[in-house]
């Protein structure tokens, strides 16, 4: 038996290979904000769903990320799913350093007192159940406690380092 083309380019692998991989992967794109003495929030595209009952969620934060030790100490977080519309929005929450709640972000205070963004298609204020060690990350594990699907509109997605939207 011979091997096949596709198996005779395969790499180690590597963080470069993990990346090179899900850059072919087109993934949602969503905003985790958390409150602490200030509040924090990142742009994220490893939101997932993990069970109807209870509703549970699930997303990834680097231990590096600026976000993290709020997010280590959070009873809730916010979960924002961001619209095509919305690039400029999830851009900033990606870049390190930027003030991602100044004058350019519409929030609120929202209940048990998470960062509420502005215009997005849906949002979930979310218990935080676990967090698990996977690496230089933690995998968070949430309860959905309140929310709204009605934003209305087309979804963000992150595809080949960089946002997009579907097509028809």
């Amino acid at each position: 038996m011979t091997a096949s083309p596709e198996l005779r380019t395969s790499r180690t692998a590597s963080p470069e290979l993990l990346r090179s991989v899900f850059r072919q992967h087109a993934a949602g794109v969503a905003v985790i904000t958390a409150a602490g003495d200030r509040p924090v929030g990142f742009t994220a595209t490893s939101l997932n769903s993990v069970a109807a009952e209870p509703p549970l969620i699930s997303f990834g934060v680097g231990t590096s990320s600026s976000s993290w030790p709020v997010v280590a100490e959070a009873e809730h977080v916010g979960v924002h799913i961001l619209g095509e519309h919305q690039q400029e929005l999830a851009a900033t929450f990606a870049r390190s350093g930027a003030d991602r709640f100044g004058p350019s972000t519409r929030w609120r205070s929202g209940p048990e007192g998470v960062p509420v963004l502005d215009g997005v298609l849906a949002w979930l204020v979310c218990r935080v159940v676990a967090r698990i060690p996977a690496g230089d990350h933690r995998i968070v594990v949430a309860q959905a406690v309140v929310g709204d699907p009605a934003g209305g509109g087309r979804p963000l997605l992150y595809h080949q380092g960089r946002f997009t939207a579907l097509r028809d």
